[in-house]
C-alpha cells in the first residue's frame, strides 16, 4: 500500500464511485424482472377476479369437502393429521386425505379474520402465483429468459390453470411446491449453493404430500441425478439419492397413515379411486384409457383449440440443441416432466378424468411448450425479437387465446351450477337450531354444498362414503325411506332438497322418489316449499 495521500484519496474516490454504480445497477429494475412482474400482475388479475364467488362452480363438490376440513380444523381440532368432513353425520368423520396445506392455512385465516368461504380460493390463488414465478425461473434455466416470459404468460392465461388456481383445492399448493422444488434443484444441479438441495427436498416433499400426482415432477430430479451418475459425479449423486430416500420415506409414512385413518373411521373413506390396479388393465384398455374424456375436457373446459395448437407446436419444435452438455441436459426437463405425468395418467386415468383438477401436474410442461409455440409463431421469418412485426404477431396470438379460450372457458367453468345447493344450505342454516343435524340433496346428488352452507353437520342423501355409491338414487322408494329412517334414528333433524336435484343418471329426486315426498308429508313438518327448495323438520322417533 502506498503512503502517497493524493493517490490513496484517488483510489478511495474510485472505489466509492464503483460501489455507487454497483448499488445503482442492483437497485435498477432490469427489463427481464419488469416483464416478470408484469406477468405476475396479469396472473393476479385473472386469479383474483370474482374471488368471492361461493363454492358453487364446476368444482363445487371437491371444493366443499376441502372447505369442511378447514372448518373442522378451526372448530373441532387443530391436529392436521386428522382431516374431517361434515357430510357423514355427527362424526368423527375422519378421512384418508392428502396433507392438508391449503385447508389448514385457510383455517388459520378463519381464526384470525372470521369465516369467509372465499378465503380458500385466496390461499389457492397465492400458490398459483408461486407457480408462475417458479415456472418462469425454471424455464429460464432450461431454455432462456425469452422463453421464460412466454411460458409464464401462457400459464397465467391458461384457462385450466386459472380455474384450478382460483379453486379451494389442494392442487395449487401441490404444483407450486413441486415446481419450486424442481427449480431449486435445477439451480443446485447447475452449480448453485449446497443449501439449495435441502430446500428443494423440503419443497418437493411438501408438494407431493399436498397431492400425490406431484410425484411426476420427481422424475426431473431423478433424471438429473442419473446424468450425474453418468458423468461419474457419484458424490453429488449420492447426496441427491439420500435426499430422495428421505423424501419418499416421509411421503410414504404420511400416506400410509392416511390410508389407515380412512379405513379406521366411518364412513371408511380414502380419497381417490379408479386406478388401474383397482379396475384392471383390460377395463382401461376397453375404454381406450378414457382418452375421449381427455379430449372433451381439453377442448371444452381446460384449453380450447388455440392453446392446444400452441402446445402441439412447442412440443414438436423445441429450441435448438446447444453445444454445452449441461445445458442440453437441462433443456430436456419439460419432456421428462411430461413423460412422467403421462405415466401417472395411465395408472390413474379413471380417477383423473373423473376429477379433472388432477390434470394440474401437466400444466408446467404444457405452459413451457405453449410459450415455445407462441414464440415460434411470433418470430416466424423475422429478425430481432422486439421488431414491430414480432410484437404485432404476439399481440394477435394473445388476443386469439383470450377471445377463443381463456374468457369463454373460464366463464363456463365458473358458472354457478350449484347455486340452488347454496340457497338450500342458507335456508337450512336459518331454520336449524344449535346442534341440529341436516340431510340435504344438492342439485348434483352427492355434492355436500348444502350441508356446508348450512353451517351444521349432517348427511348427503342418499348417504355415502367408503364403497357406497352416493351420486345416484337407490332403485325404489322403500329403500330410500329405510335410509331416511336410519338417519332419523341417528339424530337427523332437518331434511331439505333442491327441486332440481338429479343424480348422475339424470333422474330428478321429486319424480324418482315421489313416494319419499309422500312419506315426509305424512311423518314430518313441511317448513319450506318454494319454487326451488323443499325443507321438512323430521320428527324424532
Amino acid at each position: 500500500m502506498t503512503d502517497d495521500p493524493e493517490l490513496n484519496q484517488a483510489e478511495g474516490q474510485q472505489y466509492l464511485q464503483s460501489s455507487d454504480r454497483e448499488m445503482a445497477a442492483r437497485s435498477t429494475l432490469s427489463p427481464n424482472m419488469a416483464i416478470l412482474l408484469g406477468i405476475l400482475f396479469i396472473a393476479v388479475v385473472f386469479r383474483f377476479h370474482n374471488i368471492t364467488l361461493p363454492l358453487v362452480d364446476a368444482f363445487s363438490w371437491r371444493e366443499v369437502s376441502t372447505a369442511m376440513m378447514a372448518d373442522n380444523f378451526q372448530q373441532r381440532s387443530w391436529n392436521i393429521f386428522f382431516p374431517e368432513v361434515s357430510w357423514t353425520g355427527p362424526g368423527p368423520s375422519y378421512q384418508g386425505r392428502e396433507f392438508q396445506i391449503v385447508s389448514y392455512l385457510t383455517a388459520l385465516l378463519y381464526q384470525l379474520f372470521g369465516w369467509h368461504d372465499w378465503f380458500g380460493r385466496m390461499v389457492a390463488a397465492f400458490f398459483g402465483l408461486v407457480t408462475v414465478f417458479s415456472l418462469h425461473r425454471l424455464t429460464a434455466i432450461c431454455w432462456d429468459e425469452t422463453h421464460a416470459h412466454a411460458a409464464a404468460l401462457a400459464y397465467a392465461l391458461m384457462p385450466a390453470a386459472i380455474m384450478i388456481d382460483s379453486s379451494f383445492l389442494p392442487d395449487p399448493a401441490m404444483l407450486a411446491l413441486v415446481t419450486l422444488g424442481v427449480w431449486l434443484f435445477a439451480k443446485y444441479w447447475a452449480g448453485g449453493s449446497g443449501w439449495l438441495l435441502p430446500l428443494a427436498t423440503a419443497s418437493f416433499s411438501l408438494g407431493v404430500l399436498a397431492k400425490p400426482p406431484g410425484l411426476a415432477a420427481g422424475a426431473v430430479i431423478f433424471y438429473l441425478m442419473v446424468s450425474w451418475v453418468l458423468e461419474k459425479k457419484r458424490k453429488q449423486a449420492a447426496k441427491v439419492f439420500l435426499s430422495g430416500l428421505l423424501s419418499l420415506a416421509i411421503i410414504g409414512a404420511y400416506f400410509s397413515w392416511a390410508i389407515y385413518l380412512g379405513r379406521s373411521y366411518p364412513p371408511f373413506h380414502v380419497a381417490g379411486s379408479g386406478y388401474i390396479w383397482d379396475s384392471g388393465f383390460w377395463t382401461f384398455f376397453r375404454n381406450s384409457f378414457y382418452f375421449k374424456s381427455v379430449w372433451n375436457t381439453s377442448v371444452w373446459w381446460f384449453y380450447g383449440y388455440p392453446f392446444m395448437v400452441l402446445i402441439a407446436i412447442g412440443f414438436w419444435l423445441p429450441p435448438r440443441p446447444v453445444e454445452a452438455p449441461k445445458q442440453r441436459t437441462l433443456s430436456a426437463i419439460p419432456y421428462v416432466w411430461l413423460a412422467a405425468a403421462i405415466v401417472i395418467y395411465l395408472a390413474a386415468a379413471r380417477e383423473i378424468t373423473s376429477n379433472p383438477w388432477n390434470y394440474h401436474i401437466f400444466h408446467v410442461p404444457f405452459a413451457m411448450f405453449c410459450g415455445r409455440g407462441a414464440f415460434l409463431l411470433a418470430t416466424l421469418a423475422s429478425g430481432p425479437v422486439l421488431s414491430p412485426a414480432v410484437v404485432l404477431r404476439a399481440i394477435c396470438i394473445a388476443a386469439v387465446t383470450l377471445v377463443w379460450s381463456t374468457f369463454p372457458l373460464v366463464r363456463t367453468m365458473k358458472t354457478p351450477i350449484a347455486m340452488n345447493g347454496k340457497l338450500l344450505g342458507d335456508e337450512l342454516a336459518r331454520l336449524a337450531q344449535p346442534g341440529d343435524l341436516v340431510v340435504a340433496i344438492a342439485p348434483e346428488v352427492g355434492d355436500p354444498v348444502a350441508v356446508y352452507y348450512s353451517r351444521a353437520r349432517g348427511w348427503v342423501f342418499p348417504p355415502g362414503g367408503g364403497d357406497v355409491e352416493w351420486s345416484k338414487f337407490v332403485a325404489d322408494d322403500a329403500t330410500a325411506i329405510a335410509q331416511l329412517e336410519e338417519l332419523r334414528a341417528q339424530g337427523a333433524d332437518l331434511f331439505g332438497t333442491a327441486k332440481n336435484a338429479a343424480d348422475k343418471q339424470d333422474r330428478l329426486f321429486l319424480e324418482h322418489h315421489d313416494g319419499v315426498i309422500d312419506y315426509l308429508d305424512k311423518t314430518a313438518t313441511k317448513l319450506v316449499d318454494s319454487d326451488d327448495l323443499l325443507v321438512y323438520r323430521i320428527s324424532r322417533p
